[in-house]
């Protein structure tokens, strides 16, 4: 990737140029103000789309249904975190709906049965991985 400074009426910017076909960034003006929507970079990064919008279904389930199970609305949701990728390590359904368990230990509503609708639903995820450069 090679970078070149062209000079414009707002000030300096620095524009970053990749290979063809796999996009581009610019950068804004170094006195800091915004530069031109029109003109603004894209960056492009190889993922698995499909897995992300997965991803990001399962995530927003898991929300809604915390909402229900703790009463409240998203703001006032307590501080948990249920890391997806960490429960797919473990080998064990029954670790993994321990796991669950212990990180719902403060509601106060039965969680059996969102906790096997979750484990259902990690059965069919695969890991998100770094992107991987192509050709390479």
């Amino acid at each position: 990737m090679s970078a070149a400074s062209t000079e414009t009426s707002e000030g300096s910017r620095v524009l970053f140029k990749g290979a063809p076909g796999v996009g581009w960034m610019e950068a804004g003006p170094i006195n800091g103000g915004d530069p031109d929507p029109k003109k603004q970079g894209k960056v492009t990064v190889k993922y698995d789309r499909k897995e992300l919008r997965k991803r990001l279904a399962l995530e927003e389930w898991i929300i809604d249904h915390l909402i229900a199970l703790y009463d409240c609305g998203e703001e006032e949701l307590p501080d948990i975190d249920i890391d997806i990728d960490v429960l797919m390590e473990v080998n064990s359904e029954d670790e993994r709906a321990r796991i669950i368990q212990e990180i719902l230990i403060d509601c106060n509503k039965p969680t059996d049965e969102f906790v096997r609708e979750l484990l259902c639903k990690i059965r069919g995820m695969s890991k998100l991985t770094a992107p991987t450069k192509k050709g390479r």
